[in-house]
């Protein structure tokens, strides 16, 4: 049987599944994931050769290999420019490493691009020709499809959508530069809202105890009704509907998916951001016919993205 590799890269985790060459791409036959240790000099490049070996088929033939990987990608040659999370991996010729290693044709594209991609063809975005989507965690990534086909870039940089300026004078991104809606809207963005209303001695920022929790204690203090953490909200919202106003002026998608942990924080990011997003657009007939939706598919969207990209590509050969 003839079989492809999807990769899904993280931080502290490598994902690794096995897939059919046709089927359904929500079953893969193998998936196994490979954790950071303790020994350091087990780096993530040994850790990613050793996670495709360990799911190579014995018998069965591997046709392409599809690695998802944070930070920039240059697509056309398989170079990862920056991933900011993972140390070393500045211009890293990946794709090139792994066909070396493996003989197999090999890929590689920004890991929110391919959990758009698979959201697309077998997600929340099925049925639609222009999709834009947004993954709200630590930070805040994306993907967008155009008239039926991922917008990539000249050399596949395109879709930073949590970098767009919201305000120059806004507060510092975790990418260097200022007033991003990563720096407005993300996890990250919500708990440092937190901590500096702990810094200036806010009386409601008791109820943390001076402790600096996460976007998901925050949302359970909101929901406990906590005026400062319902406020931190109330600001992401405010600005993602900035954000996706813009977004909606330029390529005007028939469908936004929403994924990521902050999303599950429901309507106290979204009622904020429903406002907002009325607000600031330029006329309603954008909104008119827009689907706005979470994503289906979960931690599984990268994978499949990697699997149907690949599937696309040998279609084409």
């Amino acid at each position: 049987m003839n079989t492809f590799i999807a990769v899904d890269i993280g931080g502290t985790n490598i994902r690794c599944a096995l897939f059919p060459e046709v089927g359904d791409s929500y079953i893969s036959i193998k998936k196994i994931r490979t954790e950071n240790p303790n020994d350091s000099s087990d780096t993530p490049n040994k850790r990613l050769v050793s996670c495709i070996e360990n799911i190579w088929p014995k018998n069965d033939t591997v046709l392409g290999i599809c690695a998802a990987a944070p930070g920039s990608v240059s697509i056309n040659d398989g170079v990862v420019l920056l991933a900011p999370n993972i140390p070393g991996w500045n211009n890293l010729p990946l794709g090139k490493t792994l066909e070396q290693h493996f003989s197999v044709k090999t890929f590689i594209n920004n890991d929110a691009r391919l959990a758009a991609y698979g959201e697309w063809k077998k997600g929340a975005g099925i049925g639609h020709l222009n999709v834009i989507y947004f993954t709200i965690s630590t930070g805040i990534g994306g993907g967008i499809i155009i008239n039926g086909k991922p917008l990539q870039g000249d050399i596949g940089i395109a879709t930073e959508v949590g970098h767009i300026i919201i305000d120059p004078n806004g507060p510092k991104c975790g990418c260097g530069q200022y007033g991003h809606l990563e720096a407005f809207s993300s996890g990250t963005a919500i708990e440092n809202f937190i901590r500096e209303k702990i810094i200036s001695k806010d009386p409601e920022s008791e109820y943390f105890q001076n402790e600096i929790p996460s976007a998901y204690k925050i949302a359970q203090a909101a929901n406990s009704g906590n005026k400062l953490a319902i406020e931190a909200f109330n600001q992401a919202g405010y600005y993602l509907g900035i954000g996706v106003a813009n977004y909606l002026h330029i390529f005007n998608p028939s469908c936004v998916i929403f994924g990521g942990g902050v999303t599950q924080s429901g309507d106290l990011l979204f009622d904020p951001f429903n406002v907002s997003l009325e607000k600031h657009i330029l006329n309603k007939e954008y909104l008119n016919n827009l689907t706005i939706t979470t994503a289906k598919l979960g931690d599984n969207a990268g994978l499949v993205g990697c699997v149907e990209f690949l599937r696309d590509i040998f279609i084409q050969i």
